[in-house]
C-alpha cells in the first residue's frame, strides 16, 4: 500500500487481495486469509449531498415560465408534431419531474411508477407506491397541484387522451419514462445553475427535500414516513448534515472560535 492513500482506496484494494486469498484458499495453496488479520483505516462517513433551499428556490422561480399557463396556451395552438411543441412540452415535463422529485422527496423508480390515478385532487394527495410495494400518501402544495394540472393538458394535447392507470409522466408520444431520461431530464435542468453544484441527480433532490424539512424543524418520524424509509436509522443520516451546517457557523460566527483560529 502506498503511503498517503486514502481510507476507501486502502479499503478496496484490501478487499480485492482478501478476495484472492480465499481463492488460494479454495485451490488449497493457502491455508487462511492473512488479510483479515491487517486492521484497515477508518472511513469517514459520507454525507448525503443536498443543494440549499436558496438555491431550490432560484431554480424554480427562473423556470416557471415553462409550467406557467402562457407557455401552455403557446403550445396548444401549435401543430403537435412540431419542433417547437415538442420544445415546449419536454420543457414543462423536465421540469416538472424536478418539483415533484424536491417537494415530495420520492425515488427514481417511484416518480416512474406514478399513475394518472396516484393523483388524488380532491384529497390533494399523491400516491406512491415505494420499496416492497408499499404504498404510501404525500401531501401536495397548492403549486405542485396546479403545475401537474397544467401539465396534464399538455400531455393530453400531446399525446392524446390516456387511461386512469397509464403513467402521470409520459413522453410526446405517451411513452412511459425510464430512468435515464428521468437523470438526463435532472441533468440538463440543473445544469450551470448557480448554487446547484455537485452531482446533479434524482437522489440528490431527495436528500435536498430531507434536510430542507430537517433545518425548519419538521419532526424526524414524519420525514421517515414521507420518505418510506423502512426505519428510523436511514431518516437520521439527514441530521448529520444539519449538525455540520451548524458547526460551520458556529465556527465562523463564534466569538471564542474566531479568537482561537486566531492563537492557533
Amino acid at each position: 500500500m502506498e503511503e498517503g492513500m486514502k481510507p476507501r482506496t486502502v479499503h478496496l484494494q484490501m478487499s480485492a487481495l482478501s478476495g484472492y486469498c480465499n481463492y488460494l484458499i479454495k485451490e488449497g495453496l493457502l491455508k487462511s486469509n492473512p488479510v483479515r488479520t491487517v486492521k484497515r483505516p477508518k472511513m469517514e462517513k459520507r454525507l448525503p449531498e443536498y443543494y440549499t433551499e436558496n438555491a431550490m428556490d432560484a431554480y424554480l422561480q427562473d423556470s416557471a415560465h415553462a409550467a406557467g399557463e402562457e407557455e401552455l396556451q403557446i403550445l396548444l395552438t401549435t401543430d403537435p408534431q412540431s419542433k417547437l411543441a415538442k420544445e415546449l412540452y419536454e420543457r414543462r415535463l423536465r421540469r416538472l419531474i424536478i418539483s415533484i422529485l424536491y417537494t415530495c422527496g420520492i425515488r427514481r423508480a417511484e416518480i416512474i411508477g406514478l399513475q394518472r390515478n396516484s393523483l388524488d385532487t380532491g384529497r390533494q394527495t399523491l400516491r406512491v407506491k415505494g420499496k416492497g410495494d408499499k404504498m404510501r400518501e404525500i401531501p401536495l402544495i397548492p403549486s405542485l397541484l396546479q403545475e401537474i394540472s397544467l401539465y396534464l393538458h399538455a400531455a393530453s394535447f400531446m399525446a392524446g387522451e390516456l387511461s386512469p392507470q397509464a403513467p402521470l409522466l409520459v413522453t410526446e408520444k405517451g411513452h412511459a419514462l425510464y430512468p435515464e431520461w428521468v437523470d438526463r431530464a435532472v441533468k440538463q435542468e440543473l445544469q450551470g445553475r448557480q448554487g446547484i453544484t455537485g452531482r446533479k441527480s434524482p437522489h440528490v433532490l431527495r436528500h435536498s427535500l430531507a434536510t430542507a424539512l430537517l433545518e425548519e424543524g419538521a419532526d424526524l418520524n414524519a420525514i421517515k414516513e414521507m420518505l418510506g424509509h423502512s426505519s428510523l436509522a436511514a431518516t437520521e443520516v439527514y441530521t448529520h448534515n444539519s449538525v455540520e451546517r451548524l458547526k460551520a457557523q458556529y465556527m465562523n460566527a463564534h466569538p471564542r472560535a474566531k479568537n482561537e483560529e486566531t492563537h492557533d
